[in-house]
């Protein structure tokens, strides 16, 4: 049975009671009203027209036939629809992945449980931006098996492209220790306090990541997605003299302490975030380096 909304309740932005206008605020003037009430159902219009459009797009419409034998077609037509858009998301994630320029090596061949586990994820992708994401993800695969596990790929399943965004912007802050795969945010340094601490002047410990373009929320939207650690951690404390080197994007930079008791503090990628971390392009952050680095220089050398 086809509803009908009613087109005067249906316009309404609220749900507030309708109140009588006074006689100050009454407009009779009837051309006035009719001008009114189309700029008012414009929006609804195009609402309207958006919601239609995307339910077409997995073979549903307002008006559903009564009869067996129609319903049976549309339900057969819904089915195509559906398959054939999983065919093309597939398709556009192939193009990808043969586009990707990628050293290749020798190992053992790709997995046939992964291969398929993949596909059937990879077919449910509809954005182009994830697309893209999944097609560097096969392409990976296949030159180095072992590389994404299928946990990575399910929770990768689960990111929008404004998650893979916000993503994006903790790469691109993101340091490597030399000889070490895990990335870490730097972000300041812990120091044990001693009696001579009292009279030096206060200095920042920490750096404000809002201030470099990572907010709060970005930051919690990260650990509820299991890309990063839900705390800071601090690392061991460094004996005076001794050397830390670090890579962020393509600028490399060593610490060297000034006096003991001093540790770094920085937010871990977990080991999904860290599969994935390989994949979003590192592009260089300025303004953080430089507010890390002013941070870090009232306790190390940095060369």
């Amino acid at each position: 049975m086809k509803i009908t909304p009613d087109p005067y309740t249906s316009s309404l932005p609220k749900t507030k009671r309708p109140t009588e206008p006074s006689p100050a605020s009454r407009n009779d003037n009837p051309n006035q009203s009719a001008t009114q009430n189309v700029q008012q159902d414009t929006p609804t219009h195009f609402v309207r027209q958006k919601i239609l459009s995307w339910f077409s797009r997995v073979g549903i419409s307002p008006s559903m036939a009564k009869d067996p034998k129609s319903q049976r077609n549309t339900l057969e037509r819904r089915k195509q629809i559906i398959e054939l858009q999983k065919a093309v998301n597939l398709q556009a994630v192939l193009n990808i992945a043969l586009n990707v320029t990628i050293t290749e090596s020798e190992s053992d061949g790709l997995d046939p449980d992964w291969f398929f586990a993949f596909s059937n994820m990879a077919e449910e992708i509809h954005s182009p931006g994830m697309q893209e994401l999944w097609g560097k993800i096969f392409a990976v695969e296949v030159s180095k098996p072992g590389s994404f596990s299928l946990r990575s790929l399910q929770m990768l399943k689960l990111l929008t492209h404004r998650d893979a965004k916000v993503f994006a912007k903790a790469v691109s802050i993101a340091s490597r220790r030399q000889h070490d795969t895990i990335p870490r945010i730097l972000v300041g340094f812990h120091r044990k306090k001693g009696i001579l601490s009292f009279f030096k002047r206060a200095v920042p410990e920490q750096l404000n990541l809002a201030s470099v373009g990572l907010s709060y929320p970005d930051l919690l939207a990260l650990q509820d997605m299991k890309l990063l650690y839900a705390s800071e951690i601090e690392s061991g404390e460094y004996a005076e003299g001794q050397q830390t080197s670090w890579r962020c994007g393509a600028e490399q930079f060593t610490l060297e302490s000034k006096q003991p008791g001093v540790a770094l503090v920085y937010f871990k990628f977990t080991a999904v975030g860290s599969e994935l971390y390989k994949l979003v392009p590192r592009k260089q952050n300025p303004a953080y380096l430089s507010a890390l680095k002013g941070v870090l220089s009232e306790v190390f050398n940095i060369h």
